[in-house]
């Protein structure tokens, strides 16, 4: 008898006992057929590429060529980072899934005296585009001229601020805007989309929702004029949707976002639970996201939903420390908002920021505060933002958290942006209720994706048991998965029903949909992540009985499936389809942890996965694998590599699955700081209220002559022969602050989160010692710190305590594959 019939027949003698008990059935219906998108409502730009490739723009997604087309965008602003570092950067960035670079054109960054332009060095923005395009990057710049960005009078020249009103048509004012716009002009002669270059959308003002003669829609329309004038001719023109934004209609595309916290709130205590973390199904607006201007009036996106598709630019991968506020954000914080915002129908994902930085030297200190009428007080240097890459390219948990997300939009964004949110009979009353299942659908006739989340950051969710999903489709009701599971806190995921593998219809899975690789004759592979915890079932056709094989899996005819579980997830074809006249389709699912450990890059000729606990970087022939702490490297590839080669120690060949493996040791480095008091903490004054939040201020300059010092010192020649070497500054104070010399460095506030800086830039500057300085914090500073990194001061009315200073290696090893 076949195998796999047996092994169905014994499974039918047992199962019945495992479906007596009562499922918890969340009910959906989708048999609503999807309406036709709208189309000509937007007023594009330019959108043909020399090579005859068109982006469109219709009422529901973006098109390339005319087929649905799903970017995920991220933010690094290029003046925050060594041009020498860029071309790195963005592959790093092409390496976490990022097909689109967006960054803030900052007009004080550039012209910071009246007439005097700067696009050298760190501000050269058009060596910055150059580099997007030969990485395989495309790029949105957000001009301004106002951008908020955390920056002094939110990107304005002072010259500007004090001489003219701003933000609105006001001659001299748009005199000045025309010529900065004419100055980005020339910067992007020849790298606009239709000119073959990478610029492929140019977002106007930030947060706009000024009203009144010459402002309004009317300021919106002359600033698109105004670019245009000066050659920025692009696909795609966005504004900032949120916040009551105004714009004219059709004009230009909304935007929106959503943050986990709220840094520049007042509140020194937890916030409610975030409105981030609920599905979205009337409005696209996900709560307070810091506009520094306010109104209570209605925005043109709010009547704009069914004309406009909705996209996002600002969902926050983590949030800035300010003075008065210092959340410190876990990678499931973040990664689970993304199938909410996907549920809720975003067809464009956009983070901000995605890669941090520092800000760069000015005539004055260019950071946002309070002392500059800002809203918010900021480190004068350091904008890490909790980023996925930190300012030093450092990865993050959270970019392994959100990593799968970027490969599954990669693959299967197309099949996702056409599908039309479906909404749940019953969903919580609000952002605060914690009992009520959050789960939505999007769908496109019989095919779509659940998504749930039950993860609230610093809120307990209510376990769901033995719950089954019941979608209403046109053609009948499917009910999955056959076994119930449980959703406990914290869960959160994306599961396909009806979803084609080239042929074949998986009917229901428990698994994310990774990555489809085509091998021509030798078939298809489709890579699916197990959940960390929720055991994995697939489900199809019963038809397919004889053509599948799941070795090691029990395989069983069940609710009128053929359901596959007990597989066991790895590297390995779990599941085998034969086709006729075709290679086979194999079905491989990960394990959560080796999904978040995956790159897919071209390497070698070949689009192949790529599976390292290391950061991975393509750069031509070569693959580039970096560690920290560890001198250990290890990856896995398929399919396998026919020529690699190294100028370290040799590298072992192995197999593991479907994968073939990789490893070599590279010599181990034991690097040292030694620190030395130079002074002790003084007292310091009470915190200041004030501002326009009317909350904690930043201390002046002179406060921080109290501050506590101490002379560290690195011996520059242990540093040679590694990639960098991250000086990690462990204290407990207010802020802290990293000198060589009286050059500033870097500065940091003090919030549980480690600080961390890159050595590798500082050169011969590393000859001399530095300086850490840290501020006290006092017991009574109204500031909201993480309860876990509010300090035990002990009865002291303040602290400022350097505990340690470590140097770790950061190495690098080359692959050579050609």
């Amino acid at each position: 008898m076949n195998q796999t019939i047996l092994r169905a027949a014994l499974a039918a003698l047992i199962l019945p006992a495992t479906l007596a008990q009562a499922d918890t059935l969340l009910k959906i219906d989708a048999t609503a057929p999807v309406a036709a998108p709208l189309q000509g409502h937007l007023k594009q730009g330019a959108s043909v590429s020399p090579a005859g490739v068109r982006i469109g723009a219709n009422s529901q997604y973006l098109t390339r060529d005319g087929q649905p087309w799903f970017p995920v965008m991220g933010e690094f602003h290029y003046t925050r980072s060594p041009a020498s570092d860029w071309e790195l950067e963005l592959r790093k960035m092409k390496a976490a899934g990022i097909t689109v670079v967006a960054s803030y054109i900052i007009w004080n960054h550039h012209e910071e005296q009246a007439g005097k332009f700067d696009w050298s060095e760190r501000r050269d923005l058009r060596r910055f585009l150059q580099l997007c395009k030969k990485v395989g990057l495309e790029a949105v710049v957000r001009i301004g001229p106002w951008a908020h960005a955390e920056v002094r009078f939110g990107g304005m020249p002072d010259w500007v601020v004090y001489a003219m009103p701003t933000r609105g048509n006001d001659p001299q004012y748009l005199q000045y805007v025309q010529r900065f716009y004419d100055q980005i002009g020339q910067q992007l002669k020849g790298l606009m989309f239709k000119d073959g270059g990478p610029v492929v959308g140019v977002q106007l003002e930030n947060e706009y929702n000024l009203r009144g003669p010459g402002k309004g829609a009317e300021h919106i329309s002359t600033l698109k004029r105004l670019a245009l004038k000066a050659g920025l001719d692009a696909p795609l023109y966005t504004v900032t949707g949120w916040d009551g934004a105004v714009y004219p209609p059709g004009e230009v595309t909304p935007v929106f976002g959503g943050y986990v916290d709220e840094p520049w709130a007042t509140s020194t205590r937890e916030l409610a639970p975030k409105e981030t973390y609920a599905f979205r199904f009337d409005t696209r607006v996900s709560g307070d996201l810091g506009a520094q201007t306010v109104t209570h009036e209605r925005g043109t996106a709010d009547d704009e939903i069914g004309k406009t598709p909705f996209f996002g630019a600002e969902y926050g991968p983590g949030v800035p420390f300010m003075y008065r506020r210092r959340p410190v954000i876990a990678a499931d914080d973040v990664a689970s908002m993304v199938p909410v915002q996907l549920g809720s129908g975003v067809n464009l994902i956009g983070y901000y920021m995605f890669h941090g930085g520092r800000n760069p030297a000015g005539r004055t200190w260019l950071q946002e505060s309070t002392g500059s009428g800002g809203y918010n007080d900021v480190p004068l240097i350091n904008y890490d933002f909790q980023a996925p890459l930190g300012p030093d390219g450092q990865q993050r948990q959270v970019l392994t958290r959100l990593r799968p997300y970027h490969w599954f939009l990669q693959d299967f964004g197309a099949r996702l942006a056409t599908m039309t949110v479906r909404k749940p009979a019953a969903v919580p009353a609000n952002a605060a209720d914690l009992e009520t299942p959050r789960y939505a659908v999007r769908s496109n006739g019989n095919s779509g994706f659940v998504f749930v989340n039950n993860h609230v950051r610093k809120y307990a969710m209510a376990a769901h048991e033995d719950v089954r999903f019941e979608v209403a489709l046109p053609g009948g009701k499917l009910t999955f998965p056959s076994t119930p599971v449980d959703i406990a806190d914290g869960d959160y995921f994306i599961w396909p029903y009806n979803f084609d593998l080239d042929g074949p219809v998986l009917k229901s899975a428990t698994a994310q949909p990774l990555a489809r690789l085509d091998l021509g004759a030798d078939g298809v592979v489709y890579v699916f992540a197990a959940h960390k915890r929720i055991p994995v079932e697939l489900a199809f056709e019963p038809a397919l009985a004889r053509q599948l094989q799941a070795p090691g899996a029990r395989v069983a005819e069940r609710d009128g499936k053929l359901v596959v579980d007990q597989l066991q997830a790895g590297t390995g074809a779990a599941i085998t389809i034969a086709r006729q006249g075709k290679g086979p389709v194999r079905v491989v699912v990960l394990t959560a942890s080796q999904a978040e450990q995956l790159t897919i890059a071209d390497v070698a000729g070949k689009r192949r996965l790529l599976l390292s606990e290391q950061q991975l970087v393509v750069d031509g022939g070569e693959l580039q694998l970096r560690s920290v702490g560890s001198s250990a490297f290890r990856v896995a590839v398929f399919p396998a590599l026919a020529k690699v080669s190294t100028a370290a120690a040799g590298v072992q060949r192995g197999t593991d699955g479907i994968f073939q493996t990789l490893a070599a040791t590279l010599p181990e480095r034991q690097l040292t700081a030694s620190v030395a008091p130079l002074r002790a903490a003084q007292a310091v004054p009470p915190l200041l209220i004030g501002g326009n939040a009317k909350a904690a201020q930043e201390p002046g300059p002179e406060t921080f002559g109290a501050a506590a010092s101490w002379q560290v010192t690195v011996p520059p020649a242990q540093l040679e022969g590694l990639d960098d070497a991250l000086l990690t500054i462990d204290f407990v104070g207010d802020i802290g602050r990293l000198y060589a010399g009286v050059e500033m460095l870097d500065d940091w506030y003090y919030s549980g989160y480690g600080w961390q800086f890159g050595l590798r830039r500082l050169g011969a500057r590393l000859a001399q010692p530095l300086t850490v300085s840290v501020l006290p914090l006092r017991a009574d500073a109204p500031i909201y710190l993480d309860n876990k990194a509010r300090p035990d001061f002990g009865g002291q009315a303040q602290l400022a305590q350097l505990r340690q200073v470590t140097v770790t290696p950061v190495y690098l090893l080359r692959l050579n594959m050609k």
